[in-house]
């Protein structure tokens, strides 16, 4: 049964493809804005023929955000940065950005808005990402009030950016660091339970205007994760503690990298828990039973073992 047009801005992305997977198969017309419509036709043949579109949407061309929006009864937007470059500033992306995406919204009359950003977003934060992703909340709900947010802690797929990082650096390094001694707690989320958490909003006029932090069903250290990456890969490293004045310094180096895999903001960020807040709405408010992380990780990351996936013996 079609569900009527459905615009996703950043939809190429992470938690994208996962999330146009289920709108296809929910029966939505979907529009995914993107910067590069090119890198998106992937996704064309989740859907049937027609039934998804990638367009080319800069977020600061209102003529362009009044085109991807036209006709749209709803909007997701899941457009983020882990790092800055060049023009691509947090307050570029996470706040002007989110603005002009909700306002657009208003202004064409959309029924939802659904805005993703994070847990541990805060305008008092620290941190530059966590402060960017507190002010966009802040300028979404200024612009269009029944917005829902949805804030993730770290999420976790097959095309992650967390576990599949540390697994490759362990296939390379004799060690991993723990910053800060590994004591900063998580709770990874799975990229299908957020894409559920997003259609369930869509479906739910009563989440308007609501913020649902998205975890998983266990809370970690980011040693235990370490250990996890380790255990699931069939590999023994140094777990190295590494104190947040030295990993500070050592993330202005790594920050100038093309794609930096440390920064200092980052170093700040680490500083602070990110799991889901004591009396928050979450996905049991949404009827969503979150998969744990044990479950999923053997499904991908075993292809970092030593002889490939189909190794299944621990070697070194």
């Amino acid at each position: 049964m079609a569900k009527g047009l459905i615009t996703v801005f950043g939809g190429a992305g992470f938690i994208g493809r996962h999330l146009i997977r289920r709108l296809a198969k929910q029966g939505w017309t979907i529009r995914v804005a993107t910067r590069q419509p090119s890198a998106a036709t992937f996704l064309k043949p989740l859907g049937d023929v027609g039934q998804i579109t990638p367009i080319r949407v800069p977020l600061d061309d209102p003529a362009a955000l009044q085109a991807a929006l036209g006709g749209a009864r709803a909007v997701v937007n899941l457009v983020g940065i882990l790092y800055e470059k060049g023009s691509r500033s947090f307050e570029a992306v996470h706040v002007r950005g989110a603005q002009a995406v909700a306002a657009a919204a208003a202004q064409a009359g959309v029924e939802r808005l659904i805005h993703v950003s994070a847990i541990g977003a805060d305008p008092r934060s620290e941190s530059d990402y966590a402060r960017s992703k507190g002010a966009g909340e802040a300028a979404v709900q200024a612009a269009f009030a029944t917005a829902t947010i949805l804030r993730p802690s770290v999420v976790f797929g097959p095309e992650d950016d967390f576990f599949n990082r540390f697994a490759a650096m362990a296939c390379l390094s004799p060690a991993l660091p723990l910053i800060g001694g590994g004591t900063t707690k998580f709770q990874p989320v799975y990229v299908g339970d957020v894409a559920e958490a997003i259609v369930a909003c869509l479906g739910k006029s009563a989440s308007g205007g609501k913020t649902y932090e998205l975890g998983g069903p266990q809370i970690y250290s980011f040693k235990d994760l370490m250990e996890i990456v380790l255990a699931q890969i069939g590999r023994r490293r140094l777990l190295l503690p590494l104190p947040f004045a030295l990993a500070d310094i050592q993330a202005a180096f790594l920050e100038k990298l093309p794609v930096p895999p440390l920064t200092r903001d980052q170093v700040r960020m680490l500083r602070r828990d990110n799991v889901v807040a004591k009396g928050a709405l979450g996905l049991a408010d949404l009827g969503i039973v979150p998969a744990a992380a044990a479950s999923v990780l053997p499904t991908y990351m075993d292809r970092y073992r030593k002889g490939g996936r189909f190794n299944q013996t621990v070697t070194q």
